[in-house]
Parts: C-alpha cells; sequence; structure tokens
C-alpha cells in the first residue's frame, strides 16, 4: 500500500524544522546504512544522536500524533524517531530495500520496520530530480511532494532516490512497526476503514450499518493486531 498524506506539518512547523536543521551539521549519509546500502546511498544525513535530529523529530512525532490518516494507514506500534536527510546536486540513492529490523535509538528495543515513510521538507520547485520511486507490483511509481506532504509504503518495496541535478533536497525519514506485519491485511481495513468514513460523510450520520462495520473493522483489528 501506497498513501500520500498531505499537510503533516502546518506552515510554522514546516518551519521550526527547517530552522532547527539548516543550522546543524550534516554528516556522511553511509553512517546509519547497512553494508549494500552503503554502496547505493550518496547523500547527507543529520547525526541521529544529535540534539538537533532530536528537537525536529520531535515535532515530526507530536504531528503524527494527531495525523488520523498516518494512524489508518500504518496502525503504528512504535515508530522510529524521524532521521533527516539533505540530497544536494549529484546526489542520489540507488535501489535498494530498508533492513528489516531497525534499532530504536538509546539503548530501545529492536522493532521490525514494516512502513517507510518519507516527509518531504522543500518544495518540488526547489529542486530538479531528487524522486522518490518506489517499485511495486504494478510497476514503479515517482513521488515528490510539496513540503509538509508524507508518502508511507511497504518497507520491503525496492525504491531509490533519483539524482539531484538542481537545487537541495531536504526530507525527514522514518519506520514505523505496525500492529499489522502483512500489509495486504493493513490495506484492507485501510480500504475499510476509509470506506466507512466517505459513507459516514455522505449520510451526515450514523445508521445500524455504518456501526455494524466499524465493529467489523475493529474486531478484524482485534484479532490480527500483534501487540
Amino acid at each position: 500500500m501506497l498513501v500520500e498524506i498531505p499537510d503533516v506539518l502546518s506552515a510554522p512547523q514546516l518551519e521550526e524544522v527547517r530552522r532547527i536543521i539548516e543550522a546543524a551539521d550534516f554528516v556522511d549519509g553511509r553512517v546509519t546504512a547497512g553494508e549494500l546500502a552503503a554502496r547505493a546511498k550518496h547523500n547527507l544525513q543529520l547525526p541521529q544522536e544529535g540534539q538537533a535530529a532530536r528537537d525536529a523529530g520531535d515535532i515530526v512525532l507530536k504531528a503524527l500524533g494527531r495525523n488520523p490518516l498516518f494512524t489508518s494507514a500504518a496502525l503504528p506500534f512504535r515508530v522510529l524517531p524521524p532521521l533527516f536527510n539533505r540530497y544536494d546536486a549529484g546526489m542520489k540513492f540507488d535501489a535498494h530495500v530498508d533492513g528489516a529490523i531497525r534499532a530504536m535509538p538509546w539503548a530501545g528495543p529492536r522493532m521490525r520496520a514494516d512502513v517507510s515513510c518519507t516527509l518531504f521538507l522543500t518544495d518540488p520547485e526547489d529542486y530538479d530530480g531528487g524522486e522518490l520511486v518506489i517499485e511495486h507490483s504494478f510497476g514503479a511509481t515517482s513521488v515528490k511532494l510539496k513540503a509538509g506532504s508524507m508518502v508511507l509504503y511497504p518497507a520491503a518495496s525496492l525504491h531509490s532516490v533519483t539524482e539531484v541535478t538542481r537545487g537541495s533536497r531536504w526530507s525527514a525519514f522514518f519506520w514505523t512497526q505496525s500492529m499489522l506485519k502483512d500489509d495486504g491485511l493493513r490495506t484492507l481495513l485501510y480500504d475499510l476503514d476509509m470506506a466507512i468514513i466517505e459513507v459516514r460523510q455522505q449520510l451526515g450520520h450514523d445508521t445500524h450499518g455504518t456501526l455494524s462495520l466499524t465493529g467489523v473493522y475493529h474486531n478484524l483489528l482485534r484479532r490480527a493486531a500483534e501487540l
């Protein structure tokens, strides 16, 4: 499942995140990549343990906690604190698959990476290239969203970032361990949730049918959730 979520960050939140990370020092992005990914990765990144990454990450996590579309699509159990990267002209990230298990920072537990997320922090007109290309069973999808918007997709997907040829592309990226590790089941529940919401909006009130469908949704989640 690939879901675009607009306006995860408000304009003031986006401005504050940009202010924090622009004042910080970036390092070679390969420091957090595995052996194979390091060969494909050519970008800059904020040190995960640095105060700038923590402060900017807190803003993103609080915004995600208030975003119902993220909750519906990811069904989050654990969310890795966001990392922040930058692609200047000539930088790219060749095709790769994200690691299945991630270590929570600061001696936290390990978590399964089910859902990958990219939150764009620069507008498309500010740079050329830099598209996030996600391969899936129907081909490939190229994503380049306005600043403050986010895309989430299965962490098992082969994906890449095309070379930036002008300007600079800034983003936050992170992984979520979902309550449902099966992407197919997660997709079905997301579609059901969106359909219930749409019918409620059209009717303007709940009916026995919408309440029954809501019960089906929660009972399916109750049976399948891993906590």
